[in-house]
């Protein structure tokens, strides 16, 4: 693997909905750096191109409500374990659970395993409310998937806090949940 600046020299071969994230973010005159590799669907696979990197992708699952009617994109670090409890208190939405990948695509037209904030992009109707961990803003460099799992990217968090969040239109609530580390 290799930390390449940019969008690929050459696009043949890559997906559409990629390609659009690489014109959203050359659009916002964002600097950032770029790892393609095989596709990486666990924390384990990403913990080793952070190593690339230099930057920590974080954890994105995608929620709802039990009735299906509320959608939340949570953006938490690798290494935090999830628990509904204490996300359901600071939202003020009981019986979170994670929605199924019909809506990850419907709404941000991403597959399992590609989840990424770079999904709003395509949820021009605000299906999905944007959380974040207040501990994923700490860190200096923001790694995520530009809508595919075979490539990794790397820009600054400062960046994502003033850019890419207002570009997309998605108001983020910030949330703090415990830390407790995967067993």
């Amino acid at each position: 693997m290799i930390r390449e600046e940019g969008r690929p020299l050459d696009c043949t071969g890559r997906l559409e909905k990629e390609i659009k994230t690489y014109d959203f973010l050359d659009s916002l005159k964002i600097p950032y750096q770029r790892v393609d590799h095989k596709a990486s669907m666990t924390m384990d696979e990403c913990a080793e191109i952070d190593k690339v990197l230099k930057a920590s992708t974080c954890k994105n699952l995608l929620l709802c409500n039990r009735q299906k009617t509320s959608f939340y994109l949570l953006l938490i670090p690798g290494d935090k374990v999830f628990k509904t409890a204490a996300l359901s208190k600071q939202i003020g939405s009981s019986r979170l659970s994670f929605a199924s990948s019909e809506y990850m695509e419907q709404f941000l037209d991403i597959t399992p395993g590609s989840l990424s904030i770079l999904g709003l992009i395509n949820d021009s109707e605000n299906h999905v409310r944007l959380l974040i961990d207040q501990d994923v803003l700490q860190e200096t460099y923001f790694g995520c998937h530009p809508c595919i799992n075979t490539t990794t990217l790397r820009f600054s968090t400062d960046d994502l806090i003033k850019k890419v969040i207002p570009a997309t239109g998605h108001e983020p609530t910030i949330v703090d949940l415990p830390r407790q580390t995967q067993e």
